[in-house]
């Protein structure tokens, strides 16, 4: 990280160390490095990533997400990136049209907040529109992220990828290992499949 004179080591350290207290390692960097424009960082860093290496159309997710019954669940964005980069990845992903709306982390406002903080929460309910916390469904892949969700009254559901050891301690009451477990867990929320 060129900007705070740190090796590569103390970088990734940082990263994963803010990204675990606050759940976006940029908030951390804004609190103890005093990155004054967060702007520019998203510009510089997530901005620059060349996401169309990694990403491409993945027809999987997007059948599965048009599986959902859009009269009976709202499809919504709630990141904790920046708009830019949040549009950019389901775009990629060909599911930027299959979502009702996003809840992001606005890097631009003077004290941001991100998940798991109650008020970006509360920004997501607001975002929304929903009267109640029992109405929010959340799937996620932090477990910080749905235990905070699960506090607060959402029905949470934490991923967790196939390559990676569940935790110990689950975050929330479900845990699924493929989004099509969702179907599952949920069914009241899919489209009955015509036979």
């Amino acid at each position: 990280m060129t900007h705070l004179e740190l090796s590569r080591e103390d970088a990734n350290y940082l990263h994963l160390r803010y990204y675990k207290d606050y759940g976006l390692a940029i908030e951390g960097l804004v609190r103890h490095h005093k990155l004054e424009d967060p702007l520019s960082y998203n510009r510089e860093v997530d901005d620059a990533l060349p996401l169309e290496k990694a990403l491409s159309p993945d027809p999987e997710l997007r059948k599965l997400l048009m599986e959902f019954d859009t009269s009976k669940a709202r499809l919504w964005l709630f990141t904790n990136a920046y708009i830019t980069h949040a549009r950019r990845v389901v775009r990629l992903l060909g599911v930027d049209d299959l979502f009702e709306g996003i809840t992001y982390c606005d890097y631009g406002s003077s004290k941001f907040v991100c998940k798991p903080h109650a008020a970006m929460f509360q920004l997501a309910e607001k975002d929304t529109g929903v009267s109640s916390a029992d109405q929010c469904f959340f799937v996620d892949d932090s477990h910080l992220n749905c235990a905070a969700a699960q506090d607060r009254g959402w029905t949470a559901c934490h991923f967790v990828e196939s390559t990676e050891q569940p935790p110990a301690q689950q975050a929330s009451k479900y845990r699924i290992r493929r989004l099509e477990e969702l179907k599952d867990i949920f069914p009241e929320f899919f489209r009955v499949a015509s036979t």
